[in-house]
């Protein structure tokens, strides 16, 4: 067997193991483990219905699991352990980790072991949008260069914000968390033995796109800074390195007693870890001119620029920062909170019609018998805040034009397009300031699962839509990373781009736009945009004439005059 690389993706309900091959990117095994944990993986609190932790224990047991489900698949291929040449990691973010001394995780003591604040807080966790509020008037007033990279606004999903509503309603933990850790670094250094903060590399994926920390400061946000939010951030900010490291670099050697755990060679490398969908997007073939979009439960889109080239800030975008994705270029992210999740909620939460009927395949089918505009709906893709680019986790979602005879289906695809309005919204801030965008290169659970997702998408977008090669582009993303710390001598890459060239590829089937359906949408876009701006951005709005505007060009579509 040529030589092999592993890719761990831990996402939002599950981890995944993918041994892929050097050479052509083939995978050749695959294991998914789901958390045990919480619901769907997930700890919820009925009373905070903000609150979304995670249980570290999880991320262990899922580490052993998936890695030796995924090295018996490859067996049966003529693989071996041996042809393994480096590891890669990459993780939902920002999810912190309140830590000890050591480094070990509270949740691992049994004192803190049902205490969902000693958990790891998910990136979906919303508790801290006060305080993301008051970090965000602090620097304006005081640091307006820490949110230049931040497109102006600093999230309730970020660290800072994370923190600093510990240190107010979790003062057990606070107490008792000598530090607090990514998990997109907590598990390299857990396979290479260097929790102890002091050891610790810290990846600038996370810690430049969450955590303030950018080189043109010096690092993280300064001391004074911070004490002025709460002075007890400071003795946090006293662990945090003064450096962080772009993926591909070497988080250290995977220990013999964990090489024993997973049926792996003891010292192999193992690569500074990252965000999901910032490696999602490597694995999908990301470049300057590509548009990244990994849709799953959120969507995350990831764009890139050369680091050679003056690149402006742009406002309600999630993140600038140089290498974060790729060494040499800068890492661009923007997305939107809630996806899949809307779906999932429509289908498993409200449940119209029924286990059968209202199925996402039977919804599926009726939705792609609607044309644009056809049900006179118009939806916000809000449901969990808004990512990109109001920045604001305070806002809901909205269904205009309802009747007595709206169908299931009808708001199902209007769901399906709200999303599309809302990527629309992003790919024209992206390419408002300079970053241009000629292809979009889609991947995650609905971009290889909804083909009808992907052609509304290629007719609102007014792109083409192409679908990455892989199924699973993060642990793609995270396998290249292997290859590339691992390096030519011991048969990997050189660097991402020679890993690109030979792992990534693209389906032959693309989405194209269909030029009457672009021409309605174009309508409708407009009056998403009245209502984005209307309710995003408040102010003197006149919203009167959305639900006649709708109705209009309903009828127009049924009655054949378009």
């Amino acid at each position: 067997m040529k030589p092999l690389a592993l890719g761990l993706d831990y996402g939002t309900n599950s981890v995944r193991a993918l041994l892929a091959c050097v050479e052509t990117g083939e995978e050749v095994g695959e294991a998914v483990w789901n958390y045990r944990r919480g619901e769907r993986g997930v700890v919820v609190d009925a009373r905070r219905p903000e609150l979304a932790r995670q249980h570290p224990r999880d991320y262990l047991e899922g580490l052993r699991a998936a890695i030796r489900a995924a090295l018996g698949v490859a067996r049966k291929k003529g693989a071996a352990s041996e042809d393994v040449i480096g590891i890669g990691v990459d993780a939902t973010g920002s999810t912190p980790i309140p830590v000890d001394r050591s480094g070990e995780p509270l949740a691992l003591n049994k004192e803190f072991e049902r205490e969902p604040d000693a958990m790891a807080w998910l990136w979906k966790d919303h508790v801290a949008h006060a305080e993301a509020v008051e970090i965000t008037a602090r620097a304006r007033a005081e640091k307006p260069e820490y949110l230049s990279k931040y497109g102006g606004v600093y999230s309730s999903e970020w660290f800072w914000s994370k923190l600093l509503h510990a240190r107010r309603f979790a003062p057990r933990v606070w107490a008792a968390a000598h530090t607090w850790v990514e998990l997109a670094d907590w598990i390299p250094a857990v396979l290479t033995g260097t929790t102890d903060p002091a050891q610790l590399r810290r990846g600038i994926c996370a810690a430049g796109h969450k955590a303030m920390f950018h080189p043109s400061w010096g690092g993280y946000p300064a001391a004074d800074f911070l004490a002025k939010l709460d002075p007890d951030l400071v003795r946090v900010r006293a662990t945090l390195p003064d450096r962080a490291w772009p993926v591909g670099e070497a988080a250290g050697a995977l220990t013999p007693a964990w090489a024993r755990a997973l049926g792996l060679p003891a010292g192999l490398p193992v690569s500074v870890g990252a965000f999901d969908a910032h490696l999602g997007a490597v694995g999908s073939g990301i470049r300057p001119g590509v548009l990244v979009k990994i849709i799953g439960t959120s969507a995350c889109d990831i764009a890139v620029a050369p680091l050679s080239a003056p690149l402006p800030d742009i406002p309600g975008i999630c993140g600038i920062v140089p290498e974060s994705v790729r060494p040499g270029l800068y890492g661009i992210e923007a997305g939107q909170s809630a996806v899949g999740d809307i779906f999932h909620w429509f289908v498993e939460g409200v449940r119209p019609g029924g286990s059968r009927a209202g199925s996402h395949e039977a919804l599926t089918r009726e939705a792609e018998r609607l044309r644009p505009g056809e049900s006179g709906l118009l939806a916000l893709d809000w449901w969990n805040g808004n990512r990109t680019v109001l920045m604001d986790q305070r806002l809901s979602g909205l269904v205009v034009g309802l009747t007595l005879g709206t169908t299931s289906a009808e708001i199902y695809r209007a769901l399906i397009e709200a999303t599309a309005f809302g990527a629309r919204a992003i790919m024209e801030r992206l390419e408002e300031y300079g970053v241009p965008i000629r292809r979009v290169v889609a991947c995650g659970g609905i971009a290889v699962k909804n083909p009808l997702a992907m052609r509304i998408y290629a007719d609102v977008l007014n792109r083409p839509v192409e679908i990455s090669r892989s199924a699973q582009t993060c642990a793609l993303g995270a396998a290249m990373a292997g290859s590339v710390v691992a390096g030519r001598r011991r048969g990997g890459h050189a660097n991402f781009a020679a890993a690109e060239r030979a792992m990534t590829g693209v389906r032959p089937e693309r989405f194209m736009p269909d030029r009457h359906r672009v021409a309605t949408y174009a309508r409708l876009y407009p009056i998403y945009r009245t209502l984005h701006d209307g309710f995003g951005l408040g102010g003197a709005r006149n919203l009167g004439g959305v639900m006649k505007e709708l109705l209009s060009l309903r009828d127009e579509v049924r009655h054949g005059i378009r």
